[in-house]
């Protein structure tokens, strides 16, 4: 690397927090609980979610203050995102909240040397990790911290907006949200520095943003079709293609032999599979990881279809029986999960395209890029986006070890448009998570 480029990254990186207040809702809400059920709880262990937008726009201080303000009308109905996490008298977590609370965190950040078209080809993890809170950050620190912490930082030709929420918490109304659960106490305290604490030594991540235009997912989805498994066969969906399209690259760029076993996992949706269904608008952990596994010789050996049938198979025996019966194992057997129970060898998708992201207009115009922080990544981790392009383009941000995701780049079928890419080092036996937005 140059001395060019070593500057530019020191620039870049510069982003100093010039302000912190704490929002609240705009009435007063009072005392409440709301208790942390099954599809909330194993959540503890894993890191602050984290999202960036940013945009191109100005009048900077304006835009803070009309964010508040629109912040404070949406905490009355979702005042929960003001409190923190806290133990009844039996302890059992659950979110509380109190008008006497902080509220929501609102930090104000300068970093006026860098433009929005930088971040969009940035090749370097230190500005976008400067430009959201909590780096990690564990949800368990829910207990003293806020549960949603924005940074809003001023650039030189617009803003970003830097989000991180304590991903355990479930906002819900008693008569819209899922039936009552067995209460679980979990016995938990928060390590002093839960990434200095592990050990191995470090390896190496690399992430990168591949670009799906609408042609290139076509074109995959078609082929998965080509050869149905039978004449009466459903038709294998756009995620169940593009999935075993990506399980099928990243399992070539990591040289498995072809015994060795990879797993596919995807962490589903449930709000349509309970039963009774909940609403799309539900706001609240209803996902669950669905797992699957092969050898990695006949995944590469074989078509599309061979992996698109074993992803679809799992998917649709994941019913609200199947649902039941999980959450009545965990809470008989209560797991904190790691980001090493994902499988090995694994692929493990999170997020959804379904989820309009650059749609998401507070009166400033359409984000110009949308990223995931830096928190919950590991090796195999993929995140799915509306693709920017519009139509049915997909963007895919990928995490893998840097000699696999250097195999990856060299795959011109892989994908026909890529972006940028950076690099990540983290502790080997670190907590890290799959955590789907919702």
């Amino acid at each position: 690397m140059g001395a060019g480029a070593v500057n530019k990254e020191e620039e870049v990186s510069k982003v100093k927090i010039t302000g912190k207040t704490h929002v609240k809702p705009g009435n007063i809400i009072g005392r409440k609980q709301c208790q942390l059920i099954t599809f909330d709880l194993p959540y503890l262990a894993f890191y602050y979610n984290q999202k960036l937008l940013f945009y191109k726009c100005e009048g900077f201080e304006e835009k803070v203050e009309k964010l508040k303000d629109g912040l404070r009308v949406v905490l009355e109905e979702f005042y929960q995102l003001a409190g923190k996490l806290g133990k009844d008298e039996e302890g059992v977590f659950r979110v509380e909240h109190d008008d006497d609370m902080d509220g929501v965190e609102v930090l104000e950040a300068a970093a006026e040397g860098i433009a929005v078209d930088e971040l969009e080809a940035d090749e370097g993890t230190s500005s976008l990790r400067d430009l959201i809170p909590y780096n990690g950050v564990l949800n368990l620190e829910g207990l003293h911290r806020p549960l949603l912490s924005v940074q809003l930082t001023k650039l030189k030709d617009g803003v970003a907006m830097g989000c991180a929420f304590n991903h355990a918490l479930l906002c819900h109304r008693s008569s819209s949200g899922p039936k009552p659960e067995t209460r679980v106490k979990l016995d938990l305290s928060l390590p002093p520095n839960p990434i200095a604490a592990s050990n191995g030594g470090a390896h190496q991540l690399r992430e990168k943003l591949f670009r799906f235009p609408e042609a290139s997912i076509d074109k995959i989805k078609s082929k998965a079709n080509s050869n149905p498994p039978s004449p009466a066969s459903k038709p294998f969906s756009t995620f169940q293609s593009l999935a075993v399209h990506i399980w099928q690259h990243v399992t070539k760029a990591r040289n498995l032999k072809p015994e060795d076993y990879t797993v596919f996992t995807v962490f589903a949706d449930c709000r349509k599979r309970v039963d009774p269904p909940m609403p799309e608008s539900y706001f609240g952990n209803l996902i669950q990881a669905i797992f699957t596994v092969t050898a990695a010789g006949p995944l590469l050996a074989n078509p599309l279809d061979f992996g698109a049938l074993v992803i679809q198979k799992a998917i649709e025996a994941h019913d609200a029986k199947a649902i039941e019966e999980r959450n009545k194992q965990w809470e008989a057997a209560p797991k904190i999960f790691e980001f090493k129970d994902a499988g090995v060898n694994c692929v493990a998708v999170g997020s959804s395209p379904r989820f309009k992201v650059y749609d998401v207009d507070f009166g400033w115009g359409k984000p110009e890029g949308v990223r995931t922080g830096s928190n919950n990544r590991f090796d195999g981790m993929v995140y799915l986006y509306q693709g920017k392009s519009g139509g049915r383009s997909i963007d895919v941000e990928i995490t893998l070890e840097a000699g696999a995701m250097e195999q990856l780049e060299k795959e011109k079928t892989f994908s026909w448009k890529s972006s940028f890419f950076f690099l990540l080092l983290l502790q080997k036996g670190a907590i890290f998570t799959f955590i789907l937005i919702i």
